[in-house]
């Protein structure tokens, strides 16, 4: 894949965010966008599919920037109507549909865009009807299940040229951003590895069959997935204020090296300039075959760098000249052997004022200013306007999926895995194909 595309729109993206009103009026899109679909000045119409724990804040979040919501998709009937209620009581009307099939949102074309917040085996099918149907994608992370489904996602936006937008929020939060210019910039010099520190790989569900209550679509919450007994750790019953288990296994999820790995191997393919491409090679655990450890894993890159899977700080800059660590409100920057800033607990002052000194001393006159986003939804809503690509787009999510789907295959099967970023394939004989997808289920395909 040719990286320039995907670098050429940094620079515009910029400008345009500069003189953009970032977070005050509601979203209203002009009329020459949408003319074929809306009225002149109509707010940007959405449905929302999978209404849990995670899409009940984004919900909440997209109504508040002026989206008009008119649907809500989910296969337990609780949620479905909780989120019915949420819409309705926002808007002051009784018009919002429940749904249970999210075909009924993805093809309908009076919605101009989608918000994907269901269990990650279902992303891809739904993104991609979304994309195939001409609509704008908002889907959490990671963006997929497989690697397979990353590849046939950045085609299909490609395709009906859409704008689509993944979950990975850190990038719109400036202690990330301010770490990876350090990177970028050169300031500590080449960088040797990246630790990483997100939980566990995924694994295989062994959960027992528990009874059901009515009021859930049990086979349809399966999906393309397996279809196996009813557990409420997959999915508990009802309005539940908590994230569920199911991304916990391989079937459904790919345990936390795609959960919190979409957001930390993220940051380290933005803190390695590593967008447009990736590793060239996932690497098991030195002990794998005695222990079967869970830590250990590595991505190896073209210049040598490494990711490597620890229990740790979040995300960990090792550079010839200094170290950057960064998690959320957190950040530690050392410059040849000396602290700069540092804000890691109380005490340490401000994250604030940890970020301005790094700023002030060290990237005043920089030469790589990366991507601003101040609000990953805004972002996202604005380039719904611009039509450019937002911070985490296609690209960005699918490859950051990618390598969190190489980093479990080496934990699943134990073997050194050659990998060849451009054509997203594997190399020098090694692999097996089918690491590279899951057998589908009935009609969901991709």
């Amino acid at each position: 894949m040719n990286p320039q595309p995907y670098l050429k729109f940094q620079s515009s993206r910029r400008k345009f965010l500069k003189s953009s009103a970032i977070a005050t009026a509601p979203f209203i899109l002009p009329s020459h966008i949408w003319a074929a679909k809306t009225k002149p000045n109509d707010k940007l119409v959405m449905g929302f599919i999978g209404m849990g724990k995670q899409n009940g804040g984004l919900l909440r979040n997209f109504m508040g920037q002026g989206i008009q919501a008119i649907a809500v998709c989910d296969v337990d009937s609780n949620r479905r109507k909780n989120a019915q209620d949420i819409v309705n009581n926002h808007n002051k009307n009784s018009d919002c549909r429940a749904v249970i099939d999210f075909r009924e949102i993805t093809e309908d074309k009076g919605i101009d865009a989608v918000c994907i917040a269901t269990p990650d085996h279902w992303h891809s099918v739904i993104t991609i009807s979304a994309i195939n149907n001409k609509k704008d994608v908002y889907c959490e992370k990671p963006l997929t299940h497989n690697i397979h489904e990353s590849i046939e996602v950045i085609k299909a936006v490609k395709r009906n040229d859409r704008v689509l937008q993944t979950g990975s929020m850190q990038r719109s939060s400036s202690e990330f951003r301010i770490a990876c210019e350090l990177v970028r910039n050169g300031i500590i010099g080449k960088i040797n590895n990246v630790d990483i520190s997100v939980g566990d790989p995924g694994r295989p569900c062994d959960l027992k069959e528990e009874k059901m209550e009515p009021g859930l679509d049990w086979d349809l919450w399966c999906g393309p997935g397996p279809l196996r007994g009813y557990s409420s750790v997959l999915s508990p019953r009802g309005i539940h204020n908590h994230f569920p288990a199911w991304r916990n296994y391989m079937e459904y999820g790919g345990g936390m090296i795609t959960d919190w790995g979409a957001h930390h191997i993220d940051i380290a393919q933005w803190g390695l300039g590593t967008d447009a491409s990736g590793p060239i090679e996932a690497r098991p655990p030195q002990e794998w075959k005695k222990s079967r450890s869970t830590r250990g894993a590595q991505l190896l890159y073209s210049n040598g760098s490494t990711v490597t899977h620890k229990n740790g700080f979040g995300v960990h800059f090792y550079g010839a000249n200094g170290e950057v660590k960064v998690n959320r409100g957190r950040f530690a920057f050392t410059y040849k052997g000396k602290e700069i800033s540092k804000f890691e607990k109380r005490g340490d002052g401000s994250l604030g004022s940890a970020l301005q000194k790094a700023e002030k001393d060290f990237l005043t006159d920089s030469k790589i200013k990366l991507y601003k986003s101040n609000h990953h939804i805004r972002d996202f809503l604005s380039c719904v306007e611009s039509r450019e690509k937002p911070i985490t787009n296609e690209i960005v999510g699918a490859r950051s999926a990618i390598c969190c789907h190489l980093m479990n295959q080496a934990y699943y099967n134990g073997e050194v895995i050659k990998w060849n970023p451009e054509h997203n394939t594997f190399a020098d004989k090694s692999g097996n194909p089918k690491w590279l997808t899951r057998d589908y289920r009935g009609q969901w395909k991709v």
